[in-house]
């Protein structure tokens, strides 16, 4: 098997497994605030230690693989998280069950970084924007499976402490596999060699390697707004259909319908920047997650039901739109770090966003808290839209 195929095949495993992970707690959380009598802002703040956690260490992580190579940080990354899983299955109390998904925070912070670089690196060649694309998917591929099998083993009457268990074994089995594929490669996968061509390149890279700095800082207030939507619109989902009526086992069922259409999203989205440009592309999806989220609040019953996979689709899909402007505006031997700024950006999104908008659930309600994700979700068009013509295509 050639390093490429390897790089690529070790790093969209990571990805699987952690964004599996990632999602799963938006399955798991209706649970605990049952199990604990969360209110909604308990619910987003739980939710946001986790995501602050990775948010902080994600700033770290891109410096940290190119010091002891991104096979080994992304290694330590699925241990921490397996630990963190593992212990939550033990969680008698809401202290206990906050510490077990800070230190599943601390795994998830060291991936994403770290894999998006290693194929950065090794597929600098070519072919690195198809790479990218296909990292990019599996962590929605396992999302969904992740969040769907937790679904169907609680609607199968299982405990959620036993499937948090399996999970947090099926991370360390995933670390070991890496662990292996690295050994497996001609001195290691393939960090070392990442790490000395880096080394090459320093010279061409001062600092953090950001060739655009005002076209960087537009594209993180960007996807800060966008992943402030994506993040409640998970978390919070399950509730609005829950208020609807509709029993426990199917309100879990909501924010995996929404993954779900993020899988296509994903491809989809991607295909239409290809053809309508950027900017058009990204205020598309923008304006359609917005009419997506007014609807499931107004909507009757099924109907809302209904509407969450194609809400999915835009609300999801747009990273696709994003991401790939990095590898544009941050130099190739500082891709870690140009990656975890931005993953980092998506992380505070994901611990600021839930919080607030739980706030807004139990002071107005959660369909109100529903709609102000969907005037952010238009706010986030205006950062792109400032972008320089000449670093994005229109």
């Amino acid at each position: 098997m050639s390093d490429r195929r390897t790089a690529l095949i070790v790093s969209c495993t990571a990805h699987i497994v952690q964004d599996g992970l990632t999602a799963a707690t938006y399955v798991l959380l209706p649970l605990l605030a049952q199990a604990f009598g969360f209110t909604y802002a308990q619910v987003g703040l739980f939710k946001g230690v986790k995501s602050l956690t990775q948010g902080i260490l994600e700033l770290g992580s891109g410096i940290l693989s190119e010091r002891i190579g991104a096979g080994r940080t992304l290694v330590f990354g699925l241990i921490c998280a397996g630990i963190g899983y593992s212990l939550l299955a033990t969680a008698s109390e809401a202290a206990i069950a906050v510490l077990c998904l800070l230190i599943v925070g601390v795994g998830s912070a060291f991936q994403h970084a770290p894999a998006s670089a290693i194929i950065t690196a090794t597929f600098a060649s070519g072919g690195r924007r198809g790479a990218l694309g296909l990292y990019n998917s599996s962590g929605d591929a396992g999302k969904l499976a992740f969040s769907g099998a937790f679904s169907l083993a609680i609607g199968a009457g299982l405990a959620w402490q036993q499937i948090a268990l399996s999970y947090g074994l099926i991370a360390l089995m995933a670390a070991a596999g890496v662990a292996a594929a690295m050994w497996a490669l001609h001195r290691g996968l393939p960090g070392r060699r990442i790490l000395d061509r880096r080394r090459a390149q320093a010279e061409d890279a001062a600092g953090w390697g950001i060739l655009h700095r005002q076209s960087y800082c537009l594209l993180l207030v960007t996807v800060f707004l966008d992943n402030v939507v994506q993040a409640g619109t998970l978390v919070f989902v399950s509730f609005l259909m829950l208020s609807k009526g509709f029993p426990l086992y199917l309100g879990t069922v909501a924010p995996v319908l929404v993954l779900a259409g993020g899988i296509f999203g994903k491809a989809g989205c991607g295909y239409l920047a290809e053809r309508a440009g950027v900017r058009r592309a990204f205020a598309l999806a923008q304006i359609v997650t917005a009419l997506g989220l007014a609807g499931i609040v107004l909507a009757p019953g099924w109907l809302a039901f209904a509407l969450l996979p194609p809400l999915g689709v835009f609300a999801q899909g747009s990273t696709s739109i994003t991401y790939g402007i990095v590898a544009d505006v941050v130099h190739t031997s500082r891709a870690a770090r140009g990656f975890a700024l931005m993953y980092g950006s998506t992380s505070f999104a994901s611990a600021l966003g839930p919080y607030a908008f739980g706030l807004l659930g139990d002071q107005f309600g959660i369909g109100s808290a529903m709609m102000a994700m969907a005037i952010i979700a238009l706010l986030a068009v205006v950062p792109l839209f400032l972008l320089s013509a000449t670093k994005v295509a229109t």
